[in-house]
């Protein structure tokens, strides 16, 4: 299926680069791709940037049939443009369309819509340390009509936009408010998804941490409030006694490609890690005993995240003294530098995108 090109007439002048936030500017053109049940998905095309026109009855806006991904690329020291493990992308977001009833795509097709964009758009790709041009892929549900029920039609999309340094102050731990009322999924839900509604029933809890002094919110599960599962909308580990411990996944978690790809690097380290049920009381109990090292989040957009202090049921801990652990730093510094081409890619991870 060949991809269709129409190139803007008003191309938009660059951002400073000493200015770009996190997702506030966005490039000249879009990938956008119809699918129709006569048709299938069909009409493959990049066009101008621009808003759309959709229908008040439009599904997505009632019944929040959608789906997303994050993703990233960079410009190597040579000039190369990068991306890093973007088949995992297409895969969970073929994985996250079947939890939600939106019909299969090709993913190959996909993933060469995705180079051709980046590589029509290559001049906007920031250089600085820290920086890349962000990449989110989206579906949406577009039949126009009200009823509960699987659309009938849907956009596939792929925006771009050139992102700063995630830690404009430096990689510093944070504070994590451990949520003890609200949950982010439950067993049997759509946590397992990229859905854009998990994210919207997160804000609540998001923003009462905030009020009490907290960066992000730490995710229970949904049935005995009791285990850890998510940090914000990032994957965690903790670090106790030497021992990297990461929920396992279930169908209540998301499962990260960074997570994944920390776990590779920690076991290619000889470093033991552990996928189990971790109790928020054994975290407090390992702090206790002096044996609660480090902890961390981790995802695309800050790669990973320190913890330096966790707030549960008014008691307050310190990790790590409030600095940040020698492995996270290690684990943000070799995964920026393989994403970025500035050390080996001993795993295969990083493709090439051709100019």
């Amino acid at each position: 299926m060949e991809i269709a090109l129409v190139k803007t007439a008003a191309p938009k002048p660059k951002p400073d680069p000493a200015t770009l936030g996190f997702g506030r500017v966005f490039t000249d053109h879009m990938f956008v791709w119809d699918y129709t049940q006569e048709k299938g998905w069909h009409d493959p095309r990049i066009v101008p940037y621009g808003p759309l026109e959709l229908n008040p009855a439009c599904a997505v806006f009632h019944y929040g049939q959608a789906v997303f991904e994050g993703m990233k690329a960079y410009r190597g020291p040579d000039g190369k443009i990068l991306l890093f493990r973007p088949e995992q992308n297409m895969a969970r977001l073929n994985r996250s369309n079947a939890r939600m009833s939106i019909p299969q795509f090709d993913e190959e097709l996909a993933l060469r819509a995705i180079k051709e964009l980046v590589s029509l758009e290559r001049d906007w790709i920031p250089t600085a340390p820290g920086t890349a041009l962000y990449i989110r892929p989206f579906i949406i549900a577009t039949d126009n009509v009200l009823g509960v029920r699987p659309s009938n039609t849907y956009k596939f999309m792929v925006i771009l936009s050139p992102v700063g340094a995630y830690y404009e102050e430096g990689l510093n731990p944070v504070s994590i408010y451990v949520e003890p009322h609200f949950v982010r999924s439950v067993r049997g839900g759509t946590g397992f998804a990229k859905a854009a509604g998990n994210y919207a029933g997160s804000l609540l809890a998001q923003r009462n941490a905030q009020a009490k002094g907290h960066a992000q919110v730490l995710w229970l599960d949904g049935i005995e409030q009791k285990y850890v599962e998510e940090v914000g909308a990032m994957n965690v580990f903790f670090n106790l006694g030497g021992e990297l411990i990461t929920p396992d996944l279930g169908d209540s978690i998301l499962p990260g490609v960074t997570r994944d790809s920390i776990l590779q690097l920690l076991r290619s380290w000889g470093i033991p890690t552990v996928e189990r049920r971790l109790a928020v009381e054994e975290v407090f109990q390992a702090h206790d005993r002096g044996e609660l090292v480090e902890a961390f989040g981790c995802g695309t957009a800050a790669v990973v995240s320190p913890i330096g202090r966790l707030e549960y049921r008014e008691r307050i801990i310190e990790i790590g003294g409030g600095k940040i652990g020698a492995l996270t730093q290690k684990l943000y510094h070799t995964l920026t530098g393989i994403q970025s081409g500035v050390l080996p890619d001993p795993f295969g991870w990083v493709v090439e995108v051709e100019s």
